[in-house]
């Protein structure tokens, strides 16, 4: 199944997200279930933000891979949803 995980960052934690951002980029590379998965930018054009698409087995592996990602553990989101989602073209 896949999951649409959306997360948009605290105001001013820019640099959180810069200096957890290779450990992010590990996290996703070595789980293997990101499909695809890029920053949300604010209108200046800085990152504020992640959509990840996984592809998983159901929502609660879903759960366990977003509260394992470096980001929420260094505390980066002000809200974080998580939606199963159905690919339909791309």
């Amino acid at each position: 199944m896949r999951f649409a995980l959306m997360c948009t960052d605290k105001p001013g934690h820019l640099e959180v997200r810069k200096a957890n951002r290779d450990a992010h980029l590990a996290y996703i590379k070595e789980t293997g279930v990101v499909e695809m998965a890029g920053p949300l930018l604010d209108d200046d054009g800085n990152m504020a933000g992640s959509l990840v698409v996984l592809d998983v087995d159901d929502m609660a592996a879903a759960q366990a891979w977003a509260s394992g990602d470096p980001y929420a553990k260094a505390g980066l989101f002000a809200d974080v949803t998580l939606r199963a989602w159905n690919k339909v073209i791309g």
